[in-house]
């Protein structure tokens, strides 16, 4: 196949653009995972119709009219992992009324389930806290540590 140059992909070109380099990514993604399955027709159709929309949930928690909690889960369709998409957690937050309690960890416990009901291959929860119960809180719930790295807009 001929080599590409790197670039934006306009929006009137994207879905043109994503039916185009499916084969091509498929492909790249076996040097990535050389273990996983190639898609069959059906999962590959399956995944196009995920990739027009993201499935994005705002779990939250109301005690008595009071938002006590609030996190954003995103799953992302996937290529790579025989084709399960992966779960994101971003910005969650426990009032610190409502800390030490459960609440966070059974909201959060709810989310990852959805994710597995989903058939996401793993979810993703990225924290910038090096406060030691935060991390704990994060460990308890499942979440193991991994090299991470973030660019940050200004």
């Amino acid at each position: 196949m001929p080599a590409r140059a790197a670039g934006l992909i306009q929006p009137a070109a994207m879905a043109a653009g994503f039916i185009a380099s499916l084969d091509w990514r498929l492909d790249l993604y076996r040097h990535l995972n050389p273990s996983d399955p190639h898609p069959t027709e059906c999962e590959r159709k399956e995944h196009g119709q995920r990739s027009l929309g993201l499935l994005i949930t705002v779990f939250v928690t109301d005690i008595a009219g009071f938002l006590a909690f609030s996190g954003t889960f995103t799953i992302i369709p996937n290529l790579a992992r025989a084709v399960r998409p992966y779960g994101v957690a971003e910005n969650v937050v426990t009032h610190s009324d409502h800390r030490r309690k459960g609440l966070g960890r059974s909201v959060l416990a709810s989310a990852v389930n959805a994710a597995w009901e989903a058939g996401c291959c793993k979810i993703s929860l990225a924290t910038g806290s090096r406060r030691p119960e935060i991390l704990r809180f994060y460990a308890g719930a499942g979440f193991g540590s991994k090299t991470f790295f973030e660019a940050r807009g200004v």
